[in-house]
C-alpha cells in the first residue's frame, strides 16, 4: 500500500469527513461556534480558521492517504488559536506546548499503528519548529468518535497526565523525550510512505 501524510491545506480540506469539515468545536468559542452553526456557515468559519493559522503560524495538520484515498487526519495548533481550550476544567494548555486538537481514522484502518505514526509525525514537525511539548485534553469517558480524543489512546501513544480530572484530564508529551527515538520516527515514516532503501551499488574493483 502507498501511504502518505500530507500537510493540511485548504486544497485538501475537502478530503476530511463532511462532519469534520463543518465542525468548529475547537476553532471557535462555544458562543461563536453555536452562532456559526445557527447561521449555517461552520464550513466557512473552518476554512477561515485554517487559512489564518497557515498564514500566521504554519502547518496545523496532516491528512493520511492510503493508495491516494484519504483515511484520516490530525490537527494541532498553539493554544492561542484554540478558543475552546479555555472552556475545559483542566485548562490552560502550558505556554511552551502546542495543542493536539483532534484526530480521526477510518474504522477499517484503525489498529494498524497509524494513530501512533500520526502523533510521531506531529512530534517530528514540532521538534523541527523548536517546540517543547504537545498537550491535549482527553476524554476519560470516550465511547464514540468525537472532537475530544480518548484519554486511553493518548496515554497509549506516550502522553502523560499533567492535570487529572474524572472526565477531561490534560495530557502532555515531552518532545525532548522523543529526540532519542527520532530515528525510529523517521524509520516509521519511511515505512509508512512506502520508501524503499536501496542497497548501495558496488563499484567494480
Amino acid at each position: 500500500m502507498g501511504r502518505q501524510l500530507v500537510p493540511l491545506t485548504l486544497d485538501n480540506l475537502p478530503d476530511l469527513p463532511k462532519r469534520c469539515r463543518s465542525c468548529v468545536f475547537w476553532e471557535l468559542d462555544p458562543v461563536s461556534g453555536e452562532a456559526a452553526v445557527k447561521a449555517g456557515r461552520p464550513e466557512l468559519e473552518k476554512e477561515a480558521w485554517i487559512s489564518a493559522v497557515l498564514l500566521e503560524w504554519g502547518s496545523c495538520g496532516r491528512v493520511v492517504y492510503v493508495d491516494d484515498v484519504p483515511v484520516g487526519f490530525v490537527m494541532y495548533a498553539p493554544p492561542a488559536y484554540v478558543p475552546r481550550s479555555t472552556a475545559f476544567p483542566t485548562s490552560p494548555v502550558s505556554p511552551d506546548a502546542v495543542q493536539l486538537l483532534t484526530a480521526w481514522l477510518t474504522p477499517g484502518y484503525q489498529g494498524q499503528g497509524l494513530g501512533r505514526v500520526m502523533v510521531q509525525t506531529v512530534a517530528k514537525d514540532l521538534i523541527q519548529r523548536g517546540f517543547k511539548a504537545i498537550e491535549a485534553f482527553g476524554d476519560a469517558h470516550w465511547t464514540e468518535p468525537a472532537c475530544v480524543l480518548p484519554a486511553d489512546h493518548l496515554l497509549a501513544v506516550g502522553f502523560k497526565t499533567v492535570r487529572p480530572h474524572p472526565r477531561f484530564p490534560r495530557l502532555r508529551l515531552e518532545l525532548r523525550a522523543t529526540i532519542s527515538w527520532k530515528e525510529d520516527v523517521e524509520l516509521a515514516l519511511d515505512r509508512l510512505l512506502g520508501a524503499v532503501q536501496k542497497e548501495p551499488a558496488l563499484r567494480p574493483l
